[in-house]
């Protein structure tokens, strides 16, 4: 036989999952437990106690009273044998079936004489003198036999198997409480889900974040108390970590406005999170989010509750309709008919149940469980369909605390979190707080800035190429607090940082003139824009969506500069995204990488005073340009990668452009050259990258031209219409197909600047070198077999490129140049140690020594 903790064992859980239990379940695991013992203790009396003694039915017209008789062990009760009508009165059963019973009483033989019923009466009157009972002829042997055989006819089934019932009926139900716990689909979501909780609730961020709401709410309390009602009525009394927006500019149709901040509480830190604690509650974030995103797909472990709990409401409905049928049925005595007279000699047997009465009232104690037990499953039953519990709603802990932003969950999500409400509703709300967005957001801060520290970034600062000192942040979960105190810094760089947020302690950075934001659309406070829209005079900012760009960067005042970088384009490719820059009135620089296929009509609100306008496509061609006419103060325009075939004509109405640049387009031709003698003020023209042939003699009427680059194309030669060029000081035409350079080049006694890098020119005439004001001038990867000594006329010479051709020597006159030096002298190496000592030796000077002579 079990016992009743193996028994019990069906019903064990892990103990964490007794916050998943609510009171229902657990009153009816106790009644459970109660009705397995009743099943046990049933059973064990039965196997133990439970016997049936039976005794002939003696058929007389006269009433005899066996007398109590007692010898050695043998105590008989007296027994009353009624005949006649009282028999027949009698209810009589003939089948059934028990388990084997051997009485535990000694018998004689002797003590029982057959009574014969046919005796006369006289004989009857001796015997009862002679005798105390009526004498049966049975022996002990008979009795047993018969004993049994009424067991199993004369009981009813009910009475022999009720405990085994009970036992079977009580482990359906426990197994029917738990079974959502057992199933492996719904096992591990629970598992996952009270792991989750349990950690959620004992995390140190936990009790922080609701410490500080208490104190946000007891400091907003005192302050209505002590006369708060004074405070202006556009003031928010929320926390601003409830509303993300709150500090950040809005666009509605009428224009740009701001929502008013609230004045900054200090709140005293209650607990003190350190680094472990931060990186574990970071690492929670996560498992919420995963396992929400998981569990919300489904309503399995809803419907698996809703199911077992039925399943326990019909059981309760079958167990009370059978067994009350039973109750009347367990009596104490019964008439047994076992058909046996051939081996006993009787018909008819009249027995007795010795625990027919223990039976009756551990049947009766066993339904008034099952009542209370059925309905608590009503009551389940009503809870579960009364309300939808596949809905959770998060609102009072949105009423409570700072942290709005707590989205509603459903599904099996929902349904666990009611269930841990019954156990304690403490928990949804520990368990809130790491759904919040601005929690999150709030421990990233604290750990953000226990790992940034001052120290910390100063290290990272460094200066750049036009030595200002800088700072780049990069992929960070926030801006740090601490890089506000940085206050000599001259630019800093946020790339990758989607919740940065400035602050006001940004006017601390009194220096701070550049920003950088790469991919970060950064929030700023009231007065942080302030600031910037005073001080910040250059912005890069670079994106994937144009609705990226933060708000405020339109507002800003005095900005000069303003570098964008990302798709420009809506998603049918025919309207640009970009928002009005009327209000930039100060800004002189507007670059734009992109992929536009127009330029952006937006452009035209600050063409009074933009005067460099740089677009730089992805290869998308640039189609319309009728916006260029109204840019009429621009001095520089650069149109790079827009793959243009031709120069817009439209360029030729910008009376002030001083410098174009129409690099890596797919010009073949410039015969609209002609046209920019109406540019009187055009001195620099980059045609470089392109696939131009040829030079149109035309070129000349470009009098004020001072630079020409022509590099990257397919040019073969030079015209001479180039050289009359009188003001021309750079002139670059590297990686052509140039193979002569002609002497008239000698007529540019100006340039300074000569780049024919990378063609094949293999001679070089003496011409050249009376252009005395070359600083630079780039020879290499030519077919030159000799350099002329009459370099040494180029005395303001300081970068000479010779490698990549086939040069025996250098000329010892590379002496006299004497503002060229080593570092300044591209050739190989060893045509570089063959030259005369005394040559290195000068080469190898100090640059600062000439101009120490005044050269």
């Amino acid at each position: 036989m079990f016992t009743l903790a193996e028994v019990a064992s069906l019903s064990d859980i892990q103990p964490t999952y007794r916050i998943l239990k609510p009171w229902w379940d657990v009153f009816m695991d106790y009644l459970a437990v109660v009705m397995l013992m009743v099943a046990i203790f049933a059973g064990t009396m039965q196997l133990t106690k439970d016997q049936v003694v039976c005794l002939p039915v003696l058929h007389s017209t006269v009433n005899s009273t066996v007398q109590p008789y007692t010898s050695g062990k043998v105590d008989f009760t007296t027994v009353e044998i009624t005949t006649g009508q009282e028999e027949a009165s009698m209810r009589t059963v003939s089948f059934g079936s028990a388990p084997t019973v051997t009485p535990d009483i000694l018998l004689s033989t002797a003590t029982f004489s057959q009574y014969q019923p046919t005796e006369s009466s006289q004989e009857l009157k001796k015997e009862q003198k002679d005798s105390s009972g009526r004498k049966t002829n049975l022996d002990f042997q008979q009795y047993v036999f018969i004993n049994q055989m009424c067991y199993h006819l004369a009981l009813p089934w009910y009475s022999k198997y009720f405990p085994y019932l009970v036992l079977i009926h009580t482990i359906i139900l426990i197994v029917s409480s738990n079974f959502w716990f057992k199933y492996p689909k719904t096992c591990s979501k629970i598992e996952h889900f009270v792991s989750i909780l349990g950690k959620c609730f004992e995390s140190p961020w936990t009790t922080k974040a609701l410490s500080e709401t208490a104190c946000e709410d007891s400091e907003e309390n005192k302050q209505r108390l002590t006369g708060a009602q004074s405070l202006p009525k556009y003031v928010s009394t929320s926390s601003d970590e409830g509303s993300p927006s709150a500090s950040t500019p809005m666009i509605t149709k009428s224009g740009f406005k701001f929502s008013a901040d609230k004045p900054m509480i200090e709140i005293p830190s209650v607990t003190i999170l350190d680094k472990k604690d931060g990186e574990q509650a970071k690492a929670l974030f996560e498992k919420v989010r995963k396992f929400r995103a998981h569990v919300e797909d489904s309503d399995l472990i809803y419907k698996l509750y809703v199911g077992q709990t039925v399943i326990k409401t019909v059981k309760f409905i079958f167990i009370l309709c059978y067994t009350a049928n039973f109750v009347n049925t367990i009596s104490f005595e019964h008439i047994c008919n076992p058909k046996v007279e051939h081996l006993i000699g009787y018909t008819q047997f009249e027995c007795t149940h010795n625990m027919a009465y223990m039976l009756k009232k551990l049947l009766i104690s066993y339904i008034s469980l099952i009542c209370v037990y059925g309905f608590i499953c009503l009551y389940t039953l009503f809870w579960l369909f009364r309300i939808p519990l596949k809905e959770y709603s998060f609102e009072k802990v949105r009423e409570e605390s700072s942290f709005s932003d707590i989205p509603d969950v459903k599904n099996d999500f929902a349904f666990l979190l009611h269930m841990v409400d019954q156990y304690d509703q403490l928990y949804s709300k520990r368990f809130g707080v790491f759904l919040s967005e601005v929690s999150e957001n709030k421990l990233r801060g604290i750990s953000l800035n226990h790992e940034w520290t001052y120290e910390k970034l100063r290290q990272h600062v460094s200066r750049n190429a036009q030595d200002k000192q800088e700072l780049h942040l990069f992929m960070l979960s926030g801006v740090p607090d601490a890089v506000f105190d940085l206050t000599d810094l001259d630019v800093l760089k946020l790339e990758l940082i989607p919740e940065a947020k400035i602050t006001a302690k940004i006017s601390q950075m009194t220096n701070l003139q550049e920003l950088h934001l790469y991919h970060c659309p950064a929030k700023v406070e009231q007065t942080a824009f302030s600031f910037l829209r005073d001080h910040l005079r250059c912005l890069h900012v670079k994106f994937t969506d144009v609705a990226e760009i933060p708000a405020w960067v339109y507002l800003l005042k005095t900005l000069r500069e303003l570098y964008l970088i990302g798709n420009l384009n809506s998603e049918n490719n025919k309207m640009i995204g970009l928002e009005s820059l009327r209000e930039l009135r100060h800004l002189k620089i507007l670059h734009v990488k992109s992929n536009l296929t127009k330029i952006p009509p937006n452009i035209t609100d600050v063409a009074p005073h933009l005067t460099k306008l740089v677009i730089h496509n992805d290869g998308t061609k640039l189609v319309v340009l009728n916006s260029l006419k109204k840019m009429t103060n621009v001095a520089e325009l650069e149109l790079q990668n827009c793959e243009l075939e031709r120069i817009p004509h439209a360029i030729f109405s910008l009376s002030n452009l001083q410098e174009l640049d129409l690099k890596s387009n797919s010009i073949r031709t410039i015969e609209e050259i002609i046209s920019f003698q109406h540019l009187k003020r055009l001195t620099c023209l980059k045609l470089w990258h392109n696939k131009i042939v040829s030079i149109p003699s035309s070129i000349t009427h470009i009098k004020n031209l001072e630079s020409l680059y022509l590099s990257n194309n397919k040019l073969e030669t030079l015209p001479a219409a180039v050289f009359s060029l009188q003001k021309l000081r750079c002139l670059d035409v590297s990686f052509n197909s140039i193979a002569v350079i002609p002497a008239e080049i000698g007529l540019l006694q100006n340039l300074q600047h000569f780049h024919i890098t990378g063609n094949k020119v293999d001679i070089l005439p003496k011409q050249l070198f009376k252009c005395v004001k070359l600083r630079t001038l780039s020879l290499g990867q030519n077919c030159i077999t000799s350099i002329p000594d009459k370099v040494s006329q180029l005395l303001q010479l300081t970068y000479l490129e010779l490698k990549g051709n086939c040069l025996d020597r250098l000329p010892a006159t590379l002496g006299q140049c004497q503002l060229l030096r080593k570092s300044g002298l591209i050739v190989e190496d060893h045509l570089f140690d063959a030259l005369p000592s005394e040559v290195k030796e000068v080469l190898n000077q100090d640059t600062s020594i000439p101009f120490a002579n005044g050269i």
